[in-house]
């Protein structure tokens, strides 16, 4: 994979300098667009990435998977400093979409002058964990062949926690609020308040749009209203073709009343829940300014602010 992978940038990179220098290409502002999205595992990320995948020809920008090793989402001191050089430099790449189970990265830190959009979505923190619980024992249907780790493990979700199964430990619930925060050390204590309120700040003040799995269509439409460079198309596609719930756990069973009241006991949980809430608000209270209803359909709203006592005055 990775040998077909550096074929294909050597080729892309080829395209771009056949006609001159790299160093001579000068992008137009347009262009000169990162988005990261720094996914999540188990909140639909998969089925958003491929929209990404099916538009970039269309909409003429790169697609680029951040595989990291063992999927660790925390990044060494020395790749992070690649990592801000390749997304900042890496002019054949522009615009780019890059995507990978990544902690956030802070650019600013790096003394980067523009900064890439960063992007996410994110899940009720017990239904994701459920999902991710069953998905390590069945997989799904997007690689079905694929012999996942906990792959024979017949253990109901509701028996894991009746047992107390660290597979399904509340401390296992830690995770979108460090994704969140970053990579700072204290963002992977478990139970830490202050990489709750880091996750927060970081929510609000370094990324351009936060959506939910359980409205993801709302989140591609404000996507697409907002940034058309990338998402033109993107809503339509989402309905009607065939990737809108690509990745599907299977042998899923859902947990007990019981089972979700244990986990609900704990801080971790109350923790990882507030984020969530926190982040559906801000993300509901974006929606409610961009659409209205209609017939039961969201439109987007059309540009609502204009300028005037335009000064000096043109001859």
């Amino acid at each position: 994979e990775r040998a077909i992978a550096r074929h294909e940038v050597r080729e892309i990179e080829q395209r771009h300098t056949v006609d001159g220098p790299r160093q001579d290409v000068t992008l137009d502002e347009e262009d000169d667009v990162v988005i990261i999205y720094n996914r999540v595992p188990k909140t639909a990320s998969t089925s958003f990435t491929n929209i990404a995948y099916d538009l970039c020809a269309k909409n003429k920008y790169h697609v680029l998977h951040i595989n990291t090793t063992k999927n660790n989402p925390v990044m060494s001191l020395q790749d992070q400093v690649r990592f801000v050089k390749n997304v900042t430099s890496w002019r054949e790449m522009k615009p780019g979409f890059y995507h990978g189970h990544v902690a956030f990265l802070d650019f600013a830190k790096f003394g980067v002058k523009k900064k890439p959009i960063y992007i996410n979505v994110i899940r009720d923190p017990i239904e994701r964990l459920v999902s991710y619980y069953y998905f390590l024992r069945f997989g799904d249907d997007y690689r079905p062949g694929l012999r996942r780790r906990k792959q024979g493990d017949k253990k109901t979700f509701d028996e894991c926690v009746a047992a107390g199964g660290s597979d399904c430990a509340p401390e296992k619930l830690w995770l979108q609020i460090p994704f969140f925060c970053g990579h700072s050390s204290e963002c992977w204590n478990v139970g830490s308040r202050w990489a709750l309120e880091q996750a927060k700040y970081n929510l609000i003040n370094e990324y351009f749009l936060v959506g939910v799995t359980e409205e993801l269509e709302d989140f591609i439409m404000l996507l697409e209203a907002a940034l058309p460079r990338f998402f033109r198309g993107a809503t339509e596609l989402y309905r009607t073709g065939k990737k809108s719930h690509l990745r599907k756990t299977t042998e899923k069973k859902l947990p007990t009343k019981e089972t979700i009241a244990k986990l609900q006991q704990s801080e971790i949980w109350k923790m990882e829940n507030e984020f969530y809430e926190f982040a559906l608000e801000q993300f509901q209270f974006v929606r409610a300014h961009a659409v209205r209803e209609k017939d039961g359909e969201l439109y987007i709203l059309a540009q609502n602010f204009f300028y005037e006592k335009i000064y000096p005055k043109s001859n």
